[in-house]
């Protein structure tokens, strides 16, 4: 099913639409999975524990896991089937009346929060202002506040304490981390955070690990707010396989893996950004400073290049989907050096004007 707003934005659109059917041979720049993932020692142990399938799942080492890996204690965590699944917990769980999402950003929270029949209001940040939080736009009367953190697409990393400045009493906080992992130092992060009234913060494993399949995710909140949305899951919400990847990434080694990771994220985003800013006279714009595994850009006629580099055999993000953009925006994966330098070859032979003459 899709959900279109007024404005037109196609809430249920995703990246992964860019790459399948006729897309799947496609060099994929569209989906924020880490490339090579996952690794296979966790292949491995997800593998060995099909074994117990016929028993039910147990999620007790899991949450333990998760708790310690936040020096939280275990009521304040619960597992969950991804974070989307979380957004759909928070829409039909909570009791809310004016619910606020901070725009651009991912969309399952809004989709969540309309299937559930609440009226979603925006706050939208601005291009020409870096889409920087400014936590005074926010209305005060909003109860439920939304935000990414760095921010699904733009690649911005708030500061915590504007994100903190968001909190009030009587209002749920929902901070969006699922790619808190790949910034370096998780510097920002509020995971982990007990003082913060109303905070409620969301991760994932699917892009670290690459197990979008899988459906992993937690929720880290004060241990009424974990009940009452764990009250709202069914029964075993979570697979035994799931189950293992998620104590198992919470472990040291995997977590200095992980850190490995974001740095390497950060050398090859650098090598992306700078080529894309070389294509300044074409009339390439990048977001900046990008923090996230992706970066957002800018380029005339988004929907002429998009298509010319799917011709070109890259598959990049579409931007107007996202509430607050257009079709001129476009957000690419950060890959490796050998992949970043064909997709910039093949975007800069895209802006050129005479392609299909």
């Amino acid at each position: 099913m899709r959900m279109r707003t007024d404005d037109g934005h196609d809430l249920r659109h995703h990246g992964d639409a860019e790459v399948r059917d006729d897309g799947a041979e496609l060099v994929d720049l569209a989906v924020n999975v880490r490339a090579g993932t996952p690794p296979k020692w966790l292949r491995e142990r997800i593998a060995a524990s099909l074994t117990g399938l016929a028993a039910y799942p147990d999620g007790r080492e899991a949450r333990l896991a998760v708790a310690r890996r936040h020096r939280v204690p275990v009521e304040r965590v619960l597992l969950t089937a991804g974070a989307a699944e979380a957004f759909v917990l928070l829409a039909r769980a909570l009791k809310v009346r004016r619910p606020v999402v901070v725009h651009p950003q991912f969309t399952e929270p809004e989709a969540a929060l309309r299937d559930a029949g609440h009226t979603v209001d925006r706050v939208l940040l601005r291009a020409e202002d870096g889409f920087r939080l400014d936590p005074a736009a926010v209305p005060e009367e909003a109860d439920l506040v939304v935000i990414g953190n760095p921010t699904n697409p733009t690649s911005v990393l708030h500061p915590a304490s504007a994100v903190v400045d968001l909190a009030r009493p009587g209002r749920t906080l929902v901070v969006d981390e699922a790619f808190m992992d790949a910034v370096p130092g998780e510097r920002e992060a509020l995971a982990g955070r007990t003082d913060v009234p109303g905070l409620v913060v969301l991760r994932s494993l699917t892009k670290t690990w690459g197990l979008a399949g899988l459906r992993i995710g937690y929720v880290l909140a004060a241990p009424e707010t974990v009940g009452e949305l764990e009250r709202a899951q069914p029964l075993w919400p979570v697979s035994t396989p799931a189950l293992v990847a998620a104590r198992d990434c919470m472990g040291r080694d995997a977590v200095a893996e992980a850190t490995s990771a974001a740095h390497r994220i950060m050398l090859d985003r650098d090598r992306l950004v700078a080529g894309l800013e070389e294509l300044a006279p074409a009339g390439v714009r990048v977001t900046g400073p990008a923090q996230g595994p992706f970066v957002l850009v800018r380029v005339p006629d988004g929907t002429t290049v998009r298509r010319r580099l799917r011709d070109l055999g890259y598959a990049v993000r579409r931007g107007d989907t996202f509430p607050g953009l257009d079709e001129e925006w476009l957000r690419v994966a950060v890959r490796d050096r050998e992949t970043t330098d064909g997709f910039l070859s093949a975007l800069q032979r895209a802006l050129r004007p005479d392609r299909d003459g």
